[in-house]
C-alpha cells in the first residue's frame, strides 16, 4: 500500500508541476486538481510495481527528497562548473592524457550506483563506461588521468571529484 501511495504522490506532483499556472487556486484550477488526483491514482495503480520493484520506499523519506535537489544545486553544480573550466583549459592547451580507470564506488544499492554513474557522466571530461555488478565497481573514462591515479589498480570514487565528497552525498540520499 505504501508503494502505491508513494507512486501516486509522485505522479500527482509531476502533474502539478506540468500544469502549474493555469488556475485560480494557488496555481491550479479546482477541476485540474480533481483530474490530477484521479490520474495520479490511476498511474499509481498501473505502475507502482514498476517504480517500486524492490519494495523499498527509502526514497519516500522527506529528508532524502529534500537532500536530492540540494545535492544537484550545490555540490554537483559546483563540481560540474569546475570540470567545465578544466576541460576548456585542456582543450585550449592540448594537455590531455585520456584513460580508463576502475573505480570502487562503495555503493550498496542500484539507486546509489545510478546516481553516482550519472553524476560522473554529467561531469565534463568523464564518462561512466561499464558497471561491474559483482564488485559494484565502475569503469570510468577520464579526459586526463593524473599520474597518481594511473598507477593504481582501483581508485576510490571520492578521488574523481575536487571539492565535494559526491559519493558521500549519494550515500546519504540513496542508501
Amino acid at each position: 500500500m505504501i508503494r502505491l501511495l508513494a507512486t501516486a504522490i509522485a505522479a500527482f506532483v509531476a502533474y502539478l508541476f506540468l500544469t502549474a499556472g493555469s488556475g485560480t487556486i494557488i496555481l491550479w484550477s479546482e477541476s485540474e486538481l480533481i483530474i490530477g488526483c484521479i490520474l495520479a491514482i490511476i498511474v499509481g495503480i498501473a505502475s507502482y510495481r514498476i517504480f517500486c520493484r524492490t519494495g523499498s520506499v527509502r526514497m519516500a523519506n522527506p529528508i532524502r527528497l529534500i537532500l536530492l535537489p540540494v545535492y544537484a544545486i550545490i555540490p554537483l553544480f559546483i563540481e560540474m562548473a569546475r570540470a567545465n573550466i578544466d576541460v576548456a583549459i585542456r582543450v585550449i592547451t592540448g594537455n590531455v592524457k585520456p584513460g580508463i580507470v576502475r573505480v570502487n564506488t562503495g555503493m550498496k544499492t542500484d539507486l546509489g550506483m545510478l546516481l553516482l554513474a550519472n553524476s560522473i557522466t554529467l561531469t565534463p571530461g568523464t564518462l561512466s563506461v561499464e558497471i561491474d555488478d559483482a564488485t559494484k565497481q565502475l569503469y570510468v573514462h577520464l579526459i586526463n588521468v593524473p599520474d597518481e591515479l594511473r598507477d593504481k589498480k582501483v581508485v576510490e570514487a571520492r578521488e574523481l571529484f575536487s571539492f565535494f565528497n559526491i559519493p558521500g552525498w549519494i550515500r546519504r540520499i540513496a542508501e
